[in-house]
């Protein structure tokens, strides 16, 4: 029998763990048993030597991009040498936010960092699939395709990180939730100045528009968190998060479909057959149903409650 010391040992590591995360129900299985393990030891591998989490990121970046640029190369080995550079740079991502969380070193600056990550990763993915095929035979309209499902993906992830963070917003509150808003963003923007604060103001400006693309696409959504701001400015009522929680949670699953695994698997897969330029298309036909499918659900989720919310003020 296990002693009560390694017992308490197990359970503490375990508590370590999940307070890395985000939160249970916006994990993806294979982040939690993968991803997530492995970055919660290159987290303490970090606070160890001193790495902030933005430092990481930026780490990131570069394994991210190497993947992308090995992806041109015809060659089978070469190309698993960019699957496990990108794998890594995926945990190094996880890593980032875990740290982040550990050391309580969080910053709006950091979440935006995090994005802009992703999309030199795929950036530097696409423009390699779009050369390769041209070496292929395709024409130069292959580069349509990549920048079609390029713009695809951003959307993808724009949306599904935003409706992460809209669950973690009723569950947890402002302080367990990165939502942000259009509104608040554009006040800080309009008083930075760009004579001191230059480089600051271009990404301010860069994430409000990111953030305002977010609400264009879910209308029923701003109308529902516009009047929980004003009618419940001391917190949700315990019935309104469990209720939201009970008819959300089963949405998050299309959140992570759109997301890194699911598209890398597949890109994996159309490389292996020495097919890369599916993915383009992979990205348009079947990703882009299931983020149009996703946001209607979260419409009518956010339209439910919209019409239930003076049930929750009495």
């Amino acid at each position: 029998m296990e002693s009560l010391q390694v017992k308490n040992k197990k359970q503490e590591n375990k508590d370590i763990f999940e307070s890395s995360l985000k939160s249970n129900d916006t994990e993806e299985k294979i982040d939690i048993y993968f991803y997530r393990p492995i970055g919660l030891q290159i987290a303490f591998f970090c606070q160890k030597v001193g790495l902030t989490p933005n430092a990481v990121t930026i780490i990131s970046i570069f394994f991210g991009v190497a993947a992308g640029i090995l992806f041109y190369y015809p060659s089978l080995t070469i190309n698993v040498v960019g699957m496990l550079l990108l794998m890594f740079a995926n945990s190094l991502d996880s890593a980032d936010g875990q740290l982040a969380r550990l050391t309580n070193n969080k910053s709006r600056f950091g979440r935006i960092l995090d994005g802009f990550a992703g999309d030199f990763w795929f950036a530097s993915i696409h423009i390699a699939i779009c050369l390769r095929a041209m070496n292929e035979g395709w024409s130069a309209a292959v580069w349509i395709f990549g920048i079609l499902a390029g713009v695809s993906h951003l959307v993808q992830s724009a949306m599904a990180d935003y409706y992460r963070n809209v669950h973690l917003f009723f569950i947890k509150g402002t302080n367990g939730s990165e939502l942000d808003n259009s509104k608040d963003l554009q006040e800080e923007y309009d008083q930075m100045s760009w004579s001191k604060q230059a480089w600051t103001k271009f990404v301010s400006r860069g994430y409000l528009n990111y953030t305002k693309m977010q609400e264009r696409f879910s209308p029923n959504l701003q109308k529902l968190l516009g009047i929980i701001r004003s009618d419940f400015k001391e917190g949700l009522p315990a019935k309104l998060i469990h209720d939201f929680r009970q008819m959300n949670k089963p949405l998050m699953k299309y959140t992570n479909i759109v997301q890194f695994n699911t598209r890398v698997i597949f890109l994996f897969l159309w490389l292996f057959i020495d097919y890369a330029w599916i993915y383009f298309f992979f990205d348009l036909f079947v990703l882009n149903p299931i983020l149009i499918y996703m946001c209607n659900r979260q419409e009518k989720v956010s339209a439910h409650f919209y019409e239930r919310i003076n049930e929750y003020k009495a």
